[in-house]
């Protein structure tokens, strides 16, 4: 980290930036590019990959520079698994060639990532995933399986993929990590129609389905380690945005509550007050740890965001709902789409009830959660396993 880049600098930068690239007349993606190369897209990156290698708290000085020039942003909801799962794995494993190629048009937003993960018999237990990768005889990766809960999939270029290569191995040590092209020969996405109405998820079939060797961050066999640092940025990602007082969930509630006094009873009033509470202490638990991201990458305290953020949505939503009465029973649109991003508040009030029941689910279910924040958070001991030595092609299926 270079201790030359301080707040002035950044403010330097970027309004060297604005004044050679005026938002007004410049195209957005042309402008994205600059903020790129001008090491204002992640200023804590390395200088060259959209960094200044300066610390992560400055970002917020190139941010508000660029706000109150209304400099356009790079649509970040609609490119999170890139932003947030995608971009930070890449910078701890991949190789420098990796890193030149896939991390601009990530943070640009020109290519869309997904994550192959989840599969059918490997949801909860992800290290049991059966997804098979096997090198040929020209050192390519032939991938074969099939992979579930997939969002994004049918806008992504790129996908992070775990698959396993050795199956003589126990569960955890024989997977290895790749990017997959989701436009090559042999990948299928299919819409999986949620509850909601709507097929954010999908399911993917891999079918021969050639990876190069080129295409492999870290080791052969691995993979569960990569893994980890995607799947803690995850966590963040999902439970620790930034939001302002009343964003999020508890904000359609708060609202209703003050238009609408007719709705209110003595117990709905005090069940709000009580969510409100933990709803601002959530934000600010979240504003904490996004500090302590500044000195390292993220830990199991993720988790327990993600924890708190599924919950919280649930309660609230369940609150609104029957504050609502007879109008929360309404639901607007149930009309098939494939949207192009997650939209936890919007819509309506049975929107949100019936897509908070994803949150428990979706970035590691709230029992795997529990189980992480008891052993890497707590110090408890961990349940018993009897099968953390035994080869996967041995275990019971």
């Amino acid at each position: 980290m270079s201790p030359a880049v301080d707040a002035a600098e950044v403010r330097r930068r970027t309004r060297e930036l604005l004044a050679a690239h005026p938002p007004a007349t410049t195209d957005r993606t042309d402008f994205l590019e600059a903020r790129f190369d001008a090491g204002l897209a992640w200023v804590h990156y390395p200088v060259g990959l959209g960094g200044l290698d300066a610390p992560r708290s400055l970002q917020q000085v190139a941010d508000a520079e660029l706000a109150a020039a209304d400099a356009p942003d790079n649509d970040p909801r609609r490119i999170g698994i890139g932003l947030g799962m995608a971009a930070p794995t890449i910078l701890g494993f991949g190789t420098d060639e990796q890193k030149r190629r896939f991390l601009r048009p990530l943070w640009v937003g020109e290519e869309v990532w997904c994550q192959l993960f989840s599969e059918p018999g490997a949801g909860s237990d992800l290290a049991a995933l059966a997804t098979r990768a096997v090198r040929d005889e020209t050192g390519d990766w032939i991938v074969d399986g099939q992979k579930v809960w997939t969002s994004s999939a049918h806008l992504a270029r790129w996908a992070i993929l775990i698959a396993r290569t050795d199956p003589d191995l126990p569960k955890h040590r024989g997977i290895s990590y790749f990017i997959c092209d989701m436009t090559d020969p042999g990948v299928e996405v299919r819409p999986l129609r949620q509850i909601t109405g709507e097929a954010e998820f999908n399911e993917v079939f891999l079918t021969g389905v050639r990876i190069p060797d080129s295409h492999r961050l870290g080791p052969v066999g691995d993979g569960w380690k990569v893994a980890q640092t995607t799947l803690m940025n995850e966590r963040v990602s999902i439970g620790g945005s930034r939001i302002p007082r009343e964003g999020g969930m508890i904000g359609p509630v708060a609202k209703t509550w003050r238009e609408r006094p007719e709705l209110r009873t003595p117990d709905t009033h005090q069940r709000l007050l009580t969510l409100w509470v933990e709803a601002e202490v959530a934000r600010l638990t979240g504003e904490r740890l996004r500090q302590q991201l500044v000195a390292g990458q993220p830990g199991p305290e993720g988790s327990g965001m993600k924890l708190a953020f599924a919950r919280l949505n649930q309660e609230i939503s369940g609150l609104e709902v029957e504050l609502l009465a007879d109008e929360g029973l309404l639901y607007s649109d149930w009309t098939m789409v494939r949207p192009e991003l997650v939209d936890f508040t919007g819509r309506d009030a049975g929107y949100r009830y019936l897509r908070s029941k994803g949150n428990s689910i979706e970035g590691g279910t709230s029992e795997v959660l529990l189980n992480i924040v008891a052993e890497r958070v707590l110090g408890l001991p961990s349940e018993p396993r009897n099968d953390k030595d035994v080869a996967w092609k041995d275990l019971s299926r």
